[in-house]
């Protein structure tokens, strides 16, 4: 399907196809963060714009350039960028008006990349803001069946199929959950998304084990992930 990423297409041609239809908007947030010794801090962003990119170019779906900020408060003192929920989700209330408003697409998709962002999209959906329909929020690992990490066996298995940035000779393993009982990993869990609480679960900044990762891997994931996707949004 012809290339719908919105910083491929230009201002005749753009105009020309929301007048044919109203397309689906998809906007890719992600975040600016630690992502271990192998990966880019980038990583979360670089991701869901693939993703995005993928899905676009399946359904037909407009993606618009990706938000690559996000709330990593939880990495402090490691490296990370944060934004407030409120700026995150006014920034976005702003930009789904306007698609809203100028484009009359009444199908906002906010493809998530990052954990720490979902208390902040769930709230701008709780909102009574906004013209016509809510955007729908999806936060891609929902959409996969393995287990999912940070900098870890999955995200880097992506890095790989997607990236020549990953320093594998720089992989280490990190914080896995094996062995622990429920109540233990609910502690954890909890722990980890608290302000500078994820370092004091994993000092390296990994959860997960990435040694293992292969590129195959990562495009199985992504194949995956994009199916499932676009079962969702098409319904």
């Amino acid at each position: 399907m012809k290339v719908m990423d919105a910083n491929e297409l230009y201002d005749p041609e753009f105009r020309k196809l929301i007048k044919s239809k109203e397309p689906t908007i998809i906007i890719p947030v992600g975040s600016l963060e630690q992502h271990g010794a192998h990966l880019p801090v980038t990583t979360d962003s670089d991701i869901v714009t693939e993703i995005a990119s993928r899905l676009g170019k399946k359904c037909g779906f407009i993606v618009f350039p990706t938000i690559s900020y996000g709330l990593s408060f939880e990495h402090h003192p490691l490296f990370n960028i944060d934004v407030w929920s409120l700026s995150l989700r006014n920034f976005l209330f702003d930009i789904i008006h306007s698609v809203k408003v100028r484009l009359r697409s009444q199908d906002v998709i906010i493809l998530n990349g990052h954990h720490g962002n979902v208390e902040a999209l769930n709230k701008l959906i709780k909102s009574n803001r906004g013209v016509g329909n809510k955007p729908r929020i999806c936060s891609y690992w929902h959409f996969m069946e393995h287990e999912f990490d940070h900098a870890g066996f999955v995200e880097t298995s992506i890095m790989l199929a997607i990236s020549d940035k990953v320093k594998m000779k720089k992989a280490k393993k990190g914080f896995t959950t094996k062995g622990l009982s429920e109540k233990e990993i609910q502690r954890i869990n909890k722990l980890s998304t608290q302000p500078g609480g994820f370092p004091q679960v994993t000092k390296n900044g990994v959860w997960g084990d990435p040694t293992g990762a292969t590129k195959k891997d990562g495009e199985k994931f992504l194949a995956e992930i994009v199916r499932n996707l676009a079962k969702e949004c098409q319904t």
